[in-house]
């Protein structure tokens, strides 16, 4: 269609079946103005229109048309001047190619001259060197003269100038070595000469440390008489810190330092600060001290040293220091650690229960306290809870009952050695002491609870746990004690039957011990009381022990009264008693009246006890007695006057004892 025959016959032309997306796109276009055209004039009204339809589309067409020239024209503009570039591109490559060889030929022929200018460089390092000698060839000369200087200001405590002086040839030293080791020049004869010139700076540098480290080691004490001589010390440490951190940073290989370096200063301050402290405070320890006799007033004389220095620190050498040094913590907390060590040192002296008492009591309570730690003057900086405690748990346990051990031994000793006292005076001659109701007694009671009270208060002063532990152990002792006075009444009757001269007041003190067990028994529930914690229950043992020794007492006073009743119940029945010649019944209320009297001077409820006792062994030894058949009655009259004989000593027995328990009531 339209096509010459020329355009067919061009080769760059494509033939059929070589673009078949375009025929393909022919195709779905004829399709798509075929189906369009038929909806279009599908009517006859709408053929009118074809005219303005043709022109309308034709428009459109030769619009496409230019617009795609156009296109295509500025794309084929593009790739002819990027064609262009590459020519010129090459062009100028080939000819830097051409300078490049010229170059090369132009070096290769010049290399004899190169060797030449190696020589003048190696001349030039050379004279660089000399001139870097020359420069420093005076500092040198002046080395011997900087050592004098130094030391001269050193002893006229000018710190910061003799400081200087030690920089000064602390630089020209490393300047050396530094250049040596840059030109690999260092070697150990080079090395070797260089330390043997600045020999005398070891020697100004330990110099200058010693003084710096006493100053430090008496700062609390120079920050009250002399505060610049203690800033200049800590102007010198810092100064060398920054000294160390520079020759760390340059240094490489990260090997390679000047001799004796890094210092550490800084970190040798703190070390002397606490080496100073355990000097000051926790080495020279006084005398009864070391003999293991640790007393209030050493760890009073601790407290209040180390409390002025945190006050001399917070007020006066806190302005001295830099703020990073926390100097005033780090103080507290050096003083912390000191004493804790010190503190487990003592732990291995074999102290008594008055020192173990002493450093419990000021460990848990007087070092964290207002009056030392928690001083109002020392907050809000030292922080008792960050410090921690003194002595860890393990070891508080461990005096405690180390305490608890000795406490308990002193007691029991104690008990003893009381209850030897009480048994020797059982013996006497005199009766013993009345109360206020005229019941017999003995200071044992009074004496056992107030050193069992006054234990148990001292160990509530140490904690709530301590004093339960104190509570069990001094029950546990009582029981102990218990047990020793029961068998001393066993010995004290043994001895009293064997020479009853010896114990003239037998009965009496018999009656005391049952009135000292009945104080006792009171004592126990006060004693134990007023505590945060439940008070401790006395065991059932403690019970048994104190009611077998009552018994036994008891006991005791009944064989008495029955030994002095035997010879009067022998004589029942007699001719004498149904005649009631004899006054034998008199005889025995009279003896019962006599040791009822004293039964009286008992408390209750072991008077009653007693009366009861008594009433069921005159009854038990008259029927013994009766039934003895000492005496048989064959007649019926004497069968009837022994009948009434029986009834009138029923009757004077129920008259006696009715009395003697009236009597008791008014009491």
């Amino acid at each position: 269609m339209g096509m010459s025959v020329k355009e067919e016959e061009d080769p760059a032309s494509p033939k059929d079946g070589e673009w078949p997306e375009a025929a393909k796109a022919e195709q779905l276009a004829r399709g798509a103005a075929l189906k369009w055209a038929s909806g279009v004039f599908c009517r006859a009204g709408k053929l009118e229109g074809l005219a303005q339809y043709w022109v309308r589309e034709t428009q459109r067409n030769s619009s496409i048309q230019s617009r795609i020239k156009s296109t295509l024209q500025s794309y084929l503009d593009g790739v002819s001047m990027g064609l262009e570039q590459l020519r010129s591109a090459i062009t100028d490559l080939q000819r830097v190619q051409k300078e490049l060889g010229s170059i090369q030929q132009d070096l290769a022929s010049n290399a004899i001259s190169f060797q030449n200018l190696q020589r003048i460089q190696e001349v030039m390092v050379e004279h660089a060197q000399l001139g870097s000698v020359v420069q420093r060839l005076p500092k040198l000369f002046s080395v011997p003269q900087l050592f004098s200087e130094s030391l001269d200001l050193l002893r006229s405590d000018h710190l910061l100038e003799a400081h200087a002086r030690l920089m000064e040839l602390e630089s020209l030293q490393s300047d050396i070595l530094f250049q040596l080791r840059n030109r690999n020049l260092l070697s150990p004869e080079h090395l070797a000469s260089v330390q043997s010139y600045f020999g005398g700076l070891l020697e100004l540098n330990d110099a200058l440390a010693q003084h710096l480290w006493h100053i430090v080691g008496h700062g609390t004490k120079l920050v009250s008489e002399d505060p610049a001589l203690f800033v200049s010390a800590l102007r010198i440490i810092e100064r060398e810190e920054g000294i160390d951190a520079a020759l760390l940073q340059r240094a490489r290989p990260p090997d390679f330092l000047p001799p004796g370096r890094p210092k550490c200063w800084r970190q040798k301050f703190f070390q002397v600060i606490q080496d100073s402290i355990v000097a000051a405070h926790f080495k020279a320890v006084p005398g009864s001290i070391q003999d293991h006799h640790l007393t209030r007033e050493y760890l009073a004389s601790l407290q209040s040293s180390i409390r002025t220095e945190l006050h001399i620190v917070k007020d006066l050498m806190v302005q001295c220091c830099p703020p990073h040094y926390n100097i005033f913590m780090t103080f507290a907390t050096m003083y912390h650690q000191s004493l804790a060590n010190h503190l487990h040192h003592l732990l291995t002296w074999d102290l008594d229960k008055q020192e173990i008492f002493a450093l419990l009591h000021w460990t848990l309570h007087v070092y964290p306290s207002s009056e030392m730690m928690a001083h109002p003057d020392l907050l809000p900086e030292v922080d008792t809870s960050a410090l921690g405690p003194l002595l860890p748990l393990d070891k508080i346990e461990y005096l405690e009952d180390t305490y608890l051990e000795k406490v308990q031994a002193s007691i029991s000793e104690w008990m003893q050695k009381t209850l030897a006292l009480e048994f020797k005076e059982w013996f006497s001659k005199e009766e013993p002491e009345s109360d206020y109701q005229g019941c017999f007694q003995t200071s044992l009671p009074n004496i056992i609870m107030k050193m069992l009270d006054e234990n148990i208060q001292i160990a509530s002063l140490i904690s709530d746990t301590l004093r339960e532990k104190m509570c069990n152990m001094t029950l546990g002792e009582l029981e102990t004690f218990l047990g020793s006075l029961y068998e001393d009444l066993v010995e004290f009757a043994t001895e009293h039957q064997q020479e009853p001269k010896a114990s003239k007041c037998y009965t009496q003190y018999l009656l005391s011990a049952l009135n000292n067990c009945l104080a006792l028994s009171a004592s126990l529930s006060a004693l134990y009381s007023g505590s945060s914690l439940e008070p401790p229950k006395v065991p059932p043992s403690l019970d048994l022990a104190l009611e077998k020794v009552q018994k036994k007492a008891c006991r005791l006073l009944l064989k008495e009264m029955l030994e002095e009743l035997k010879p009067l119940f022998k004589q029942l029945p007699s001719h004498q008693w149904l005649s009631d010649e004899s006054q034998l019944m008199s005889s025995i209320c009279a003896v019962i009246e006599k040791h009822a009297k004293y039964f009286c001077r008992t408390r209750e409820p072991t008077s009653t006890h007693l009366l009861s006792e008594t009433e069921h062994l005159i009854r038990s030894q008259y029927l013994r007695a009766l039934l003895q058949k000492r005496m048989v009655c064959q007649r019926m009259e004497e069968r009837r006057q022994m009948a009434s004989r029986m009834l009138q000593d029923a009757s004077q027995f129920k008259e006696l004892f009715c009395n003697l328990v009236r009597r008791q009531k008014l009491l």
